[in-house]
C-alpha cells in the first residue's frame, strides 16, 4: 500500500504549487521539492533522493540509535549514488549551538547533509546547512515532532532556547514501519505535538484582534482533514495501525509547511510552546528526560483551560506591567534575564496603555469569543485525545511539581515577544489566582 500523496489531496497540491491561498487564492508554493510517506522505503531510499540532485559526497547524521533504526540502511542504499561520509553524533545529542558548530566541521567536506532521526538530528542538521549553504535532506525515524518541514530550528544558546531561522529539507522521506516501530513516548511526543494546533490558533487570533498582527488561516486549513482522523485514532496510533500513523505523519508535515508559509513558528507555536521552553531552561535537578511533544501536551491542556476561562469571564480590564528588568534578573537569571527583558519590553509597552487596550479588547471580545470558539477544540476533548493514547496530562506526568509547574506558566510570557492568553491572564491578574489541575 502506497501512503504517498495522491493528486487530489492537500501535500500533493502544495508540492505541485497549486494549493491555494483560502485568504487570498494565488496557489502557493513551498520549497521543498520531495515528500514520501510510504508504507515502506525499503529497497528505494536511492530513487527518492537521486532526483534531488545533492552532490556526490553526502554526510549522513545519526546518533546511536538512529542509525541502528535507520541510519545503516540508508548508509548501504545511498553509497551506490555518492561517497557517503558518516557523521556519528553521541548518543543522545543535544540542539545547541556548540554540537551545530561540531557537526559543521565533520561536515566540512560534504556536498550535502542526509539527517537520520527526528527532532533534535533534524534541528542540527537544519541549522548547519543553513549556516554553510548547503542542502539537507531528512530520513525520519520517529513522528515525534513537527518540525521537519519547517524553516526554523529550536537550537540553544548562551542557556537562551531560541527558535533560529533555518532552512526546510529538499526532501522529506517518511517509512510508516519504521515509525511505527518507534518509542512508544516518541509517537505519543507527535501527537503531543500535534495536540497545540488549537491552543496556538486561539493564541495568534488574540494577537490578531487585539494588536493587529498578521494572520493566515492556510496553515489551518491544510490541517483540517488529517488532524481530524489523526484525533479520531489516537488510540489506533498507539497500536501499530498505519492508517493513524499515516494521519500524524501527514499532520506533522503538514504542520511544519505551515510554520514555512507564515515564514515563522505562529501557527504552531504560541503560549503552549513558552511553557515548555521555561521547562526546559529550568528544569529542576535531578528530573528525567522528556520529550518536547510530551511536554508541550501538558501546556498545551493548561492553555486550552486558561483560554477558555477567560472567554467565558467576559473581556477583562488591564493593567499596566508592573515587572522590570531588575525582576527579570531576579526570577530568570543574570544569563537569560536581560535576553528576556528585551524580549518582554514590546509587550510591556503594549501593556502600559492598559486603558486603551481595555477598551480595545471590549470592543473584540465578541469577534474573538467567535473565531476562538470555531477554531479550537474544548480541554476536556484534548485530554481525551492524550488519554486514549495513554499519554501525559499533567504536570506530575512530565516530572513536575505543582510548584514549579505554576512558576512556568507565570513566567513563560517573558520568554519571547510574542502576545498570547498567557499576556492577558497576567495583566488582568488572573495568573496570580491560577493553580495547576
Amino acid at each position: 500500500m502506497s501512503c504517498a500523496p495522491t493528486s487530489g489531496d492537500t501535500l500533493a497540491q502544495l508540492l505541485r504549487g497549486e494549493y491555494r491561498d483560502p485568504d487570498g487564492g494565488a496557489p502557493i508554493g513551498i520549497p521543498v521539492q520531495a515528500i514520501h510517506i510510504e508504507k515502506s522505503l525499503r529497497g528505494i531510499e536511492a530513487d527518492v533522493v537521486r532526483p534531488l540532485g545533492l552532490g556526490r559526497r553526502l554526510a549522513v547524521v545519526s546518533d546511536p540509535a538512529t542509525h541502528a533504526a535507520l541510519g545503516a540502511r540508508i548508509e548501504r542504499a545511498l553509497a551506490g549514488i555518492g561517497d557517503i561520509v558518516r557523521v556519528p553524533l553521541d548518543a543522545n545529542p543535544h540542539a545547541d549551538a556548540p554540537t551545530v558548530a561540531k557537526l559543521r566541521g565533520a561536515c566540512e567536506a560534504a556536498d550535502a547533509l542526509i539527517a537520520v532521526g527526528s527532532g533534535t538530528i533534524n534541528d542540527l542538521c537544519k541549522q548547519a546547512s543553513a549556516q554553510d549553504g548547503k542542502p539537507y535532506a531528512v530520513f525520519a525515524t520517529a513522528p515525534s515532532m513537527n518540525g521537519y518541514t519547517s524553516m526554523n530550528a529550536a537550537i540553544t544558546v548562551d542557556g537562551h532556547k531560541l527558535s533560529l531561522a533555518a532552512r526546510t529539507p529538499v526532501g522529506v522521506f517518511m517509512d510508516l514501519e519504521v515509525l511505527a516501530s518507534a518509542p512508544a513516548r516518541m509517537i505519543r511526543a507527535g501527537l503531543g505535538d500535534s495536540l497545540c494546533r488549537p491552543t496556538a490558533q486561539a493564541d495568534w487570533l488574540l494577537s490578531h484582534h487585539l494588536l493587529g498582527t498578521a494572520y493566515r488561516s492556510a496553515p489551518f486549513e491544510m490541517l483540517k482533514e488529517d488532524e481530524a482522523k489523526l484525533f479520531e485514532a489516537s488510540d489506533a496510533l498507539m497500536s501499530g495501525d498505519l492508517g493513524a500513523m499515516r494521519a500524524l505523519a501527514r499532520t506533522l508535515v503538514l504542520s511544519g509547511l505551515g510554520m514555512t508559509l507564515c515564514n515563522g513558528s505562529y501557527p504552531a507555536s504560541q503560549g503552549e510552546h513558552l511553557i515548555s521552553h521555561y521547562v526546559d531552561m529550568y528544569s529542576p535537578q535531578g528530573r528525567d528526560s522528556y520529550f518536547h511533544g510530551e511536554q508541550v501536551a501538558v501546556a498545551t491542556l493548561t492553555m486550552a483551560r486558561i483560554q477558555e476561562a477567560m472567554l467565558a469571564a467576559g473581556p477583562p480590564k488591564l493593567e499596566p506591567s508592573p515587572v522590570t528588568e531588575a525582576d527579570l534578573v531576579h526570577r530568570l537569571g543574570p544569563e537569560i534575564g536581560p535576553s528576556c527583558w528585551r524580549e518582554f519590553l514590546p509587550k510591556r509597552a503594549v501593556a502600559e496603555a492598559a486603558t486603551t487596550l481595555s477598551k480595545r479588547t471590549t470592543d473584540v471580545w465578541g469577534d474573538l469569543n467567535r473565531t476562538v470558539g470555531a477554531a479550537t477544540l474544548a480541554a476536556d476533548r484534548l485530554a481525551t485525545i492524550m488519554r486514549r493514547a495513554e499519554g501525559p496530562t499533567t504536570p506530575a506526568d512530565i516530572g513536575l511539581s505543582p510548584d514549579f509547574y505554576a512558576g512556568a506558566v507565570r513566567n513563560a510570557r517573558f520568554l519571547r515577544n510574542r502576545y498570547t492568553f498567557l499576556d492577558l491572564a497576567d495583566d488582568s491578574g488572573y495568573l496570580a489566582r491560577w493553580r495547576p489541575v
